[in-house]
């Protein structure tokens, strides 16, 4: 069943709260999402063994609360530079990155989408506040310049090495989260997303697109979940895989959820979960209910 675009013109006196549920919904359609290779959908937990489909449905729920407030934190700062936003965003994300761990006993579900999904929250906040017009593009360009410079600084110039993100970024130069927030997140705009509406035009489902547009972002992103768990080779490995099956058309009829149901074996026995692909998704889906509105 295809879920209905929200619209949101300039005019409407509560689209935040269409957006901020929207945001909600996103991490439970990404979970809900069935099969997912390496990851925890409906049918196992994937290359998992600390986190099930409970954990996520309460994770969602913790950080469902939060939503609204990021959207007021970018309303009560629309008048000043978008570079000087995100600093003024930190405790906001870690008191929400905080709610998840309580939610789920210490088990990090969301938190690259406690990211991404704050930011553009808060973008989103920014934009209504400015009358200016509200759609995925102007989104995703607002969060690039709220994170002006995120790269250079936390993982170029200060790179500590505490985080397994730093220390891929050291050894090979990927920028996982913070690269793709900077970057105004380019694989969603410029490919998952129109991948996603294309299909839905074409008459497929919702799920078919989706898992489509997943395999996508698989076979184009360089995931830091799976360079921590298997490494350039396992990350190669994925990214060939997730492409194979695409030219193979994707996950069309059962023969394409078959091919993904042994994508998602293969997957658990390397032990490798797309966990950034996932956090991509999750915001390809909350940019398209936005509808075509640039």
């Amino acid at each position: 069943m295809r879920s209905l675009p929200i619209n949101l013109p300039a005019h409407r006196a509560e689209p935040a709260c269409d957006f901020a549920r929207a945001a909600f919904r996103a991490l439970l359609v990404e979970v809900n999402l069935t099969p997912k290779p390496g990851l925890v959908d409906r049918h196992n937990t994937g290359a998992h063994r600390d986190m099930d489909l409970g954990h996520f449905y309460r994770s969602a729920r913790a950080i469902g609360v939060w939503l609204p407030r990021f959207i007021q934190r970018g309303r009560e700062d629309a008048t000043l530079p978008a570079e000087q936003q995100l600093a003024r965003l930190r405790p906001l994300g870690l008191a929400c990155e905080n709610q998840m761990f309580r939610a789920t006993g210490g088990i990090n579900t969301h938190k690259g989408s406690v990211f991404s999904l704050g930011l553009l929250c808060t973008a989103f906040g920014r934009l209504q506040q400015q009358g200016r017009a509200i759609g995925a593009e102007a989104l995703c360009a607002e969060v690039a310049a709220m994170c002006r410079g995120l790269v250079d600084r936390e993982l170029r110039r200060n790179n500590a090495g505490q985080t397994a993100g730093q220390r891929l970024f050291a050894a090979h130069g990927l920028s996982g989260a913070r690269g793709e927030a900077e970057a105004g997140f380019r694989l969603v705009i410029d490919g998952a997303l129109p991948l996603y509406r294309q299909r839905l035009a074409g008459g497929d489902d919702e799920q078919r697109a989706l898992l489509d547009s997943l395999l996508w972002l698989m076979a184009h992103n360089d995931d830091t979940n799976v360079a921590s768990r298997g490494g350039l080779h396992g990350l190669r490995w994925l990214r060939r895989r997730a492409a194979l099956l695409l030219a193979q058309g994707g996950s069309a009829g059962e023969a394409g959820l078959a091919r993904l149901r042994r994508f998602d074996a293969d997957c658990i026995a390397r032990n490798l979960s797309p966990g950034g692909s996932a956090d991509l998704l999750i915001v390809t889906w909350l940019l398209a209910q936005l509808g075509a509105q640039e």
